[in-house]
């Protein structure tokens, strides 16, 4: 593992494996290097691209110098300084691929730091939302800053869990568990997802100043709103396509999606 020291004193952790085009894994929310899907991505990608994993701010091996969570507008320009930061340890150019909430940073990242340094982008499912569900969105938003600025980190990961479909019985096994304490301490981070999200639409404007290649993905078995995120960011950006990936859900398997991404990625 190597550390780097973003603009504002926060310590990365990273690491970089493989040889080939550059390019940099971008978890979603509540995941990290060792918490979530990217190894196993990293792993199969390795053979024929440069994979910088890394630890966004405030999760596993990395800090954070944010006071406010909350402050959205910043939470998003510090993000994107990591990624800037990173991108410089990849040799200064790298592709950006986004999981999820990872994946409207790793847009915002593309267009903050131009082409010249990020020559393609690849998101999985992006949860930008139809107008329908925006008002959930908005409430999901409103209790969650109230829960972490009351200190009350137990009721913020709670609200996540529940919005992304945890049944009750579910999050009770998890309040039980003995990695429950480690699941809190990531609590502040779900401000960052949710900033990234901005107002979970499709960004239009921010997709139509994209110039560069953008991959859009969604498994097969998903549900209808997630594809129609990753459709969104297709239709929307410049040069933008979208894939299916066969017999995937949102939990989407490394040896399914590497495909995709290695033809995307690597030629």
């Amino acid at each position: 593992m190597s550390t780097l020291t973003s603009p504002d004193g926060t310590s990365l952790a990273y690491e970089i494996v493989g040889d080939g085009p550059a390019v940099i894994l971008v978890d979603g929310a509540m995941c990290f290097r060792d918490a979530g899907p990217m190894r196993p991505i990293a792993d199969a990608l390795s053979d024929r691209l440069t994979v910088v994993l890394y630890d966004r701010r405030g999760r596993g091996g990395s800090g954070d110098a944010l006071a406010d969570p909350s402050a959205r507008a910043d939470a998003v320009a510090r993000e994107i300084d990591d990624l800037a930061a990173l991108v410089e340890a990849a040799g200064g150019r790298a592709a950006l691929f986004g999981m999820s909430s990872g994946g409207a940073l790793a847009l915002a990242a593309a267009v903050a730091l131009g082409p010249d340094r990020v020559p393609r982008v690849a998101v999985y499912e992006p949860p930008y939302l139809p107008d329908p569900m925006l008002p959930s969105a908005q409430a999901y938003t409103h209790d969650l800053l109230a829960a972490l600025a009351s200190g009350d980190r137990a009721a913020a990961v709670e609200l996540f869990l529940r919005r992304v479909g945890v049944p009750e019985a579910g999050i009770e096994a998890m309040r039980r568990s003995p990695g429950w304490d480690a699941t809190l301490a990531l609590a502040s981070t779900l401000a960052y997802d949710d900033a990234a999200m901005g107002d979970s639409r499709v960004p239009d404007e921010l997709l139509q100043a994209l110039t560069v290649p953008v991959l859009a993905l969604a498994g097969e078995q998903t549900p209808e709103f997630l594809r129609l995120g990753a459709e969104g960011v297709a239709s929307g950006a410049q040069d933008g396509s979208v894939e299916v990936v066969a017999g995937q859900t949102h939990d989407v398997a490394a040896d399914a999606l590497a495909p995709h991404l290695l033809r995307f990625l690597a030629g």
